[in-house]
């Protein structure tokens, strides 16, 4: 599906990181863009530098009413076309630890954000795509953010593991159950990204990270996120499957 001018793609997550560099990335393409993050000033910030072609609407992905907000503000900005969730949290801690057993709170709200928080987008995104006309027999797709996590789920991860893993668990039932609307589901499983969070890290501890990808050993790069996203826009044949992007990453256990 190639957008147009009037497309709208809407990003969760999007002032920054993956989500901003999917923004960006349809903004180059032409297309409109809609930035859905918490209220702050990175999202009011990054729509003002990119112009008309992109707004900001605060919303927390948990919220029904919230992420209704955000996409009937899509509809009245464009044609809402594609859904990126990059919305995500990392809450670490072990199941049993030096200050005791993890807090059920502290889990719930990683499932909630991470898990919930998704399917609440791709809900009430799809319902809106299922009006639109279809397009090279889309009417719509959805790009979905698992992480390697899902899969080589670390020591302190049991949280955010189990959250991601039912991001790749929703895949294929949601690309089933949403085939006959025309509208796609896919799922990125990215593996450690060079994101402002990574910015931080001791070089030592950065180095060790990138030496322990096979190739090309260094951190992935947001902006190859983004070409993800577009490929998979742009394939039609690409639906219910999980792509790894972890140049052949296998997560050790801690």
């Amino acid at each position: 599906m190639e957008l147009t001018s009037n497309d709208v793609v809407l990003v969760t997550g999007g002032a920054s990181g993956l989500g901003e560099a999917t923004v960006r990335s349809v903004v180059a393409r032409g297309a409109r863009a809609l930035i859905v993050d918490l209220p702050g000033d990175r999202g009011v910030d990054l729509a003002a530098e990119l112009g008309d072609s992109v707004r900001f609407v605060p919303a927390d992905v948990r919220s029904a009413e919230e992420v209704a907000a955000a996409v009937d503000h899509a509809g009245e900005f464009g044609v809402l076309r594609a859904a990126v969730t990059c919305a995500g949290v990392v809450n670490p801690g072990r199941i049993l630890g030096k200050r005791g057993v993890l807090d059920l709170d502290a889990y719930r709200v990683v499932i909630e954000i991470n898990l919930v928080g998704t399917f609440n987008v791709v809900r009430l995104a799809a319902e809106a795509m299922a009006a639109n006309e279809p397009v090279d027999g889309d009417r719509g797709v959805v790009v979905m953010t698992a992480s390697v996590a899902a899969f080589d789920g670390q020591i302190g991860q049991a949280a955010y593991a189990s959250s991601k893993g039912g991001v790749v668990g929703l895949t294929l039932p949601a690309a089933r159950d949403l085939a006959d609307k025309g509208i796609r589901v896919m799922t990125i499983a990215p593996g450690i990204v060079d994101t402002p969070m990574m910015a931080g890290l001791p070089d030592e501890t950065r180095t060790s990270l990138e030496a322990g990808v096979p190739h090309p050993s260094r951190l992935a790069r947001p902006e190859e996120y983004a070409l993800l996203v577009n490929q998979i826009l742009a394939n039609p044949y690409l639906n219910g499957e999980v792509i790894r992007l972890d140049g052949a990453l296998r997560m050790a256990p801690r």
